[in-house]
């Protein structure tokens, strides 16, 4: 029996619509139990700024959290009533300490990063007048979680 060239278009076309319609269920299937990783999810804790004796520049300090299964990066800080904010690592060599900037800190999968005044920092230049209690807001950039918003805690150096 000969078929019509309609049909034979559409015997042909069946077998790779089928492939896709099992490989889309199988997709959803999985995505809907959960087993698709989730992106990076950022939260911001234990934010610091010290205390900047008169107009000098200061640092700040967060304690970075990504509870994603994707590892992210820490690629730029803005705060906004500052001059300028900038990411910098404190490097000893030969007992000397010195400041370098860094273009972005990477955050882990599951993971935490922890700035302190002994490693990575943000250094603030020109910041607005600060007192012991107040809080500078601060914009977080990430290169996968986009823009994290945070207000950092001005406190006394060593505390």
């Amino acid at each position: 029996m000969n078929d019509s060239p309609l049909m034979r278009t559409l015997r042909a076309a069946l077998v790779p619509v089928a492939a896709c319609a099992v490989a889309l269920g199988g997709l959803g299937a999985w995505t809907a139990s959960g087993a698709a990783s989730h992106p990076a999810a950022v939260t911001v804790e234990d934010a610091r700024v010290l205390v900047p004796f008169g107009t000098d520049d200061t640092a700040a300090f967060f304690r970075l959290r990504n509870t994603g299964d994707v590892a992210d990066e820490l690629v730029g800080v803005d705060v906004p009533t500052a001059g300028r904010a900038m990411l910098s690592r404190t490097v000893v060599k030969d007992g000397a300490g010195s400041m370098r900037m860094v273009t972005e800190a990477p955050l882990p999968a599951h993971g935490t990063l922890e700035m302190s005044p002994h490693g990575l920092d943000v250094m603030v230049t020109s910041p607005p007048r600060l007192r012991v209690g107040d809080r500078l807001p601060v914009v977080l950039h990430f290169r996968e979680s986009g823009a994290v918003r945070a207000e950092a805690v001005v406190v006394r150096p060593g505390s």
